[in-house]
Formats: C-alpha cells, structure tokens, sequence
C-alpha cells in the first residue's frame, strides 16, 4: 500500500506541476479549481482499479468524491469564466515562483484530502456495510446538500442588481457566515468515517484528512481571508457588525 499512496502522491504533484507550466505561460489561474477537481476524480478512480477489488464500499467511496467534484469544480471553473479572475491570485499568477507553491501547495492538499479513500480503495480486506458506513455517508449527503445550496443561494443573491455592494445574509447564510465550508468539512468527515469501518493500524493517521480540511478553511486559505475581505469592505456598515455579531462564523451553534 505505501507504494501505491506514493505513486498517488507522485501523480497528484506530477500534474499540478504540468499545469503549472502552462499557467506559469499563460498567465492565468482560469482552470486551477477545475484542474484539482480533476485530479481528484482520476486519483479516485485509479487507486479503486490498481487492486482491482473494487468492492461496493470502495465503488459508492469512489462516487461520491466523483459527484463533488465534477458539482463543486464545474461550479467554480463557471464563476471564474464569469468574473474573469480569482482575486487569491493577483500577484501571484505573473509570478512563476510563486505560482509554483500554489500548484504544489494544491497537489498535496488533494492527496492529504484523499488519504482515507487512497486507503479504503487500496485496501484488500472488505467486510459487509455497516452502521458506519452509512452515518459516513449521511453526513457526506448533508455537507453536499449544505455547500450546494450555499453556493446556489449566494450566486443567486450576487446575480441580482439590486444586490449590488451588499453581503448576503439570507437562507444558510443567515445562520452560518461560511455554510459552503462547513459542508466541505462535513463531506470530507463522513467519507473519512465511511473508510474507517475496514481501516486498521497505520491507516487511521488518514484522520488527517476531515482535520487538514477544517485547519485550512478555518486558519489558512478560507474563512481568514473572506473575514478580512469582508471587514475591508463593508466593516463600517452597523448592519453588517451587527451581522456577525449574530451569526457564527462556521458552525450554525456556539457551545
């Protein structure tokens, strides 16, 4: 198995850094969402077919990272056609150097991602599907549905003009300021939890996954970034202090 997972890693780097050649020549950022979104899929598919097992649970795992990645990346390849730019990369994209960290930075955010999946497609043993797999899956349902429906709703608000310069505070938004990232971080965490029904040993460091996705949305690339962009923006305005005054920042509850 560690031979396969560092193919898998060898891969996911592989074609980040091919792309970032043609991105570096190019000047654009334009398909960089779309080109992870892809690796995941392919790194999906070939790990499910290097053991040739390809058991119902390996199958619906497989899947289901399909499905969000084909939705979420299609939607952001869309958005960025829209606005004709992703403003995380100015400065950045005429900058090969630095460019290059950002298409590493994705190859090994994309396998960190995968790691329980890599395992479980990877993994010869099987055992019939359980209460597990199916709590796994039904949190990955309820993230899927959250981010959709968060994206949908915050497109739909930003689509109309008379939103013009305003901050969409309405459906999930109004009770969470990040519910698209709380689903990701839901469906990362059911497919881990799905996995580990035949995970063992050594595999279940593969919990870094579901963490690697909540300590980067939460602290890196993700919720730190939209809150400054946010305060810079509207931080004046009495109805958008009282906004997040009232609405978590993540999680539609506080303890």
């Amino acid at each position: 198995m560690l031979l396969q997972l560092s193919l898998a890693l060898g891969l996911s780097l592989g074609i980040q850094w091919f792309l970032w050649v043609v991105a570096a020549v190019l000047q654009t950022e334009k398909f960089y969402d779309l080109a992870g979104s892809g690796t995941f899929v392919l790194l999906s598919h070939v790990s499910l077919r290097w053991i040739g097992t390809k058991y119902l649970r390996q199958r619906i795992q497989t899947g289901l990272i399909t499905i969000w990645a084909v939705r979420l990346g299609s939607f952001l390849f869309l958005r960025i056609l829209r606005d004709g730019h992703d403003r995380r990369f100015n400065g950045v994209r005429d900058n090969p150097r630095t460019f290059f960290i950002y298409w590493t930075m994705q190859g090994i955010w994309i396998f960190i991602t995968l790691l329980p999946s890599l395992m479980l497609n990877l993994e010869k043993r099987d055992k019939p599907l359980g209460l597990v797999d199916y709590l796994g899956w039904s949190l990955w349902t309820i993230g899927f549905v959250t981010q959709a429906v968060a994206d949908q709703q915050k497109l739909s608000f930003k689509s109309d003009p008379d939103n013009a310069g305003k901050f969409i505070q309405s459906g999930l938004w109004a009770y969470s300021r990040h519910p698209n990232y709380l689903g990701e971080i839901l469906q990362w965490s059911g497919l881990f939890l799905s996995a580990s029904s035949v995970l063992h040993g050594f595999q279940y460091i593969s919990v870094i996954s579901p963490l690697f996705v909540w300590f980067l949305l939460n602290y890196v690339s993700g919720i730190p970034i939209l809150e400054r962009q946010a305060m810079k923006r509207w931080g004046n305005d009495p109805a958008f202090q009282d906004y997040i005054n009232q609405t978590p920042v993540l999680w539609p509850f506080t303890l």
